[in-house]
């Protein structure tokens, strides 16, 4: 069709006919309906993309509109777009391969005392083993231990998250540092030493 509405019509149509689908579904891995229709004498092919609710990749590429340019998604973009379009936060992924069991007690010994004293949550709550308290605060999917059980508990974070800890630092002036220091582990005991340094 001309970009008034009328069908100019489309030269040997029944090839097409084979040739598109298979180009869609090599290219983009989806399957297409792709529908010839005759109008005056003149035939012309119509083709019906479902929305897809995942994410379409192009040769093994991934692109997105932005106004009238696209733009190849890549490293850390490309890692939000697939957490996004899987309605997967970061911190809720699954990282395989690390146990509940491998987590050592001092994390959750912390995190006990604490939810206790601040009544955020009762001693029945907290009495069960350390694998059932990560599937009760919703950080195991699938009985595997996500990056927030890992950020929070285990003792060396960083294996899995680069960057996981604490730098600290004590100015003299805004050149002359005085005293610096790097707090380690899981979170909750990386700011359970940061206030011991603090005071």
């Amino acid at each position: 069709m001309n970009d008034d509405g009328e069908v100019v019509g489309v030269e040997k149509s029944k090839k097409l006919l084979e040739d598109i689908p298979n180009k869609i579904v090599n290219a983009l891995g989806i399957v297409a309906d792709v529908n010839l229709h005759n109008k005056g004498g003149k035939y012309y092919i119509e083709i019906i993309v479902s929305a897809n609710p995942y994410h379409v990749s192009y040769h093994g590429e991934y692109h997105y509109r932005s106004g009238s340019t696209k733009q190849q998604l890549v490293g850390p973009a490309l890692n939000q777009f697939l957490l996004k379009k899987t309605g997967i936060t970061w911190d809720s992924v699954p990282i395989d391969g690390i146990k509940p069991e491998d987590f050592r007690h001092d994390s959750f010994d912390i995190f006990r005392e604490q939810a206790e004293s601040s009544q955020r949550m009762d001693s029945k709550a907290l009495s069960v083993d350390n694998p059932q308290l990560l599937d009760n605060l919703n950080l195991l999917n699938n009985d595997i231990s996500t990056r927030a059980a890992i950020l929070l508990f285990h003792h060396k974070p960083e294996k899995w998250i680069p960057g996981s800890f604490i730098k600290i630092g004590y100015f003299k002036s805004d050149s002359e540092i005085v005293y610096q220091d790097e707090v380690h582990g899981s979170l909750i005991s990386q700011a359970e030493k940061y206030f011991s340094y603090a005071l």
